[in-house]
């Protein structure tokens, strides 16, 4: 009986001594899953990153990455290609993104304070950022959910020597539910807006199957990531499906990062290229979300805007006196840029026609001229514009910025947007001013994209592409 109380006392101790806040997380991987001395672990990460073959990479800014987390001999060289990607980059900190593997709790773990040890060192941790994440997302800390958790710690040397001036933030993902990824996404945008963090995602893909199996599962789940099905992906995380241990990881970088970046595939492989074992393999990927290059904001000056007005109010007269368009020359280099432009014709504040090009394929001022011929004479609504007409013509332009697709109708903001709409071979588009002239809201300015492409007014909730741009407008 006594036996039993010691053991009893002593169980307690144990578990009561790993629910305290530690400082330092210690290693529990060296020696085992990467090497524990810490020369021979510096050169083995240099040789994996020196071996990278990166292939082309979009223009913009990393606002993620995603790296496996088996030992390194099975992953590292897949988790060089990510980690290649950002080395030497300007970020403050890495936000590690981890599933928790032997810790079954809701909501995540976000480790508070002190650093995780390595044999590079300690890795710092950001204890101001993880307080903003705390605070901003509700979520506390669980000592035991990083105590023996490998997802984390196996990024965190890869860190070190890429990114050697960076803290990081650990945090221990658990039960995947869409609630949980949500709230931690929004948190994540609400803090790390405006600061140089990055985000690392801790997976691995499929688990256990035959290699052909598994390529082919793990292809599938590569095009849910690279589309942002994150309904999909989170659907079959909560299922439990076979696809990733870190889903929930995925999909709050995947929804942090939507309608501003995309995903660009850097590399992908499984076990079975160093265990020859293609009964039981493990995918592992290397990817990442690389936000849009902000575009040059595009100016037209005044004196730019009336040398345009001009010019179509003379192409429209020249062409529909004499049936052709005049000389021209620009005086400007704004105007020699390629750009979108529609031409609206107004006639006692009634329209006579309006008609443009969506895609920046000629310089502005050709397109100005091609437009302002187009609304005069090729718009199917009205009969061409006459000569006794055109002293009561007047002209409005409006220059646009490239088309940019989006999944959200939400970022659609009267006054800011115009809207084109694309499906089953049909398309339609409506410019910013419209929605603001007849006070339409979000809901009714997608409706008549819509109907303005001859499909159901429905049609933006059920599949149809949607693009946004914004213009310049002036008369």
């Amino acid at each position: 009986m006594r036996k039993k109380f010691v053991l009893f006392g002593f169980c307690l101790l144990f578990f009561a001594s790993i629910s305290l806040p530690q400082d330092v997380r210690k290693a529990l991987l060296a020696g085992s899953w990467y090497p524990r001395n810490p020369e021979a672990l510096s050169q083995l990460i240099d040789h994996f990153l020196k071996n990278v073959n990166m292939p082309e990479i979009p223009e913009g800014e990393v606002l993620a990455i995603i790296a496996p987390h088996a030992g390194y001999a099975f992953s590292g060289q897949v988790a060089a290609y990510a980690y290649k990607l950002v080395q030497n980059k300007n970020f403050d900190t890495a936000v590690i993104l981890s599933p928790s593997h032997r810790l079954g709790f809701e909501g995540c773990s976000i480790f508070p304070k002190g650093g995780y040890e390595t044999p590079l060192g300690i890795a710092p941790v950001d204890d101001s950022l993880a307080a903003e994440l705390s605070k901003a997302t509700g979520f506390g800390f669980i000592a035991q959910a990083h105590e023996a958790e490998h997802a984390v710690e196996i990024q965190v040397p890869f860190v070190q020597k890429t990114l050697p001036k960076a803290k990081i933030v650990p945090i221990v993902m658990g039960i995947p539910k869409k609630a949980t990824i949500m709230r931690l996404a929004e948190g994540l945008k609400k803090v790390l807006t405006g600061k140089k963090a990055l985000i690392i995602v801790s997976t691995d893909l499929s688990h256990f199957l035959t290699k052909e199996a598994a390529n082919e599962r793990d292809s599938k789940t590569i095009a849910l990531i690279q589309d942002f099905k994150t309904n999909e992906l989170i659907r079959d995380c909560e299922r439990g499906e076979n696809i990733m241990c870190g889903g929930g990881a995925v999909n709050t970088a995947l929804l942090f990062g939507k309608d501003k970046a995309s995903i660009k595939i850097l590399r992908y492989s499984d076990s079975s290229q160093i265990s020859q074992d293609t009964a039981r393999v493990v995918g592992y990927l290397a990817a990442a979300l690389i936000a849009e290059p902000k575009e040059k904001e595009f100016h037209l000056s005044d004196e730019d805007q009336q040398e345009l007005l001009n010019l179509a109010l003379s192409t429209v007269r020249t062409y529909v006196r004499q049936n052709r368009v005049p000389e021209y020359k620009p005086g400007s280099t704004a105007l020699l840029q390629n750009r979108g432009a529609f031409v609206t014709l107004n006639k006692n504040g009634r329209l006579r026609g309006c008609i443009g090009f969506i895609e920046p394929l000629q310089p502005l001022y050709q397109a100005v001229m091609q437009a302002s011929v187009y609304a005069a004479c090729r718009d199917s609504r009205f009969l061409p514009v006459t000569k006794d007409e055109l002293d009561e013509i007047e002209v409005e332009i409006s220059v646009l910025t490239p088309l940019k697709k989006i999944t959200n109708p939400n970022v659609v903001t009267i006054g800011k947007h115009g809207l084109v709409i694309e499906k089953q071979g049909k398309r339609g588009l409506l410019l910013p001013q419209v929605a603001v002239e007849h006070n339409w809201t979000r809901e009714i300015f997608l409706e008549r994209v819509c109907i303005k492409a001859g499909l159901a007014k429905n049609a933006w909730r059920f599949g149809a592409d949607l693009f946004v741009f914004e213009a310049i407008v002036f008369h």
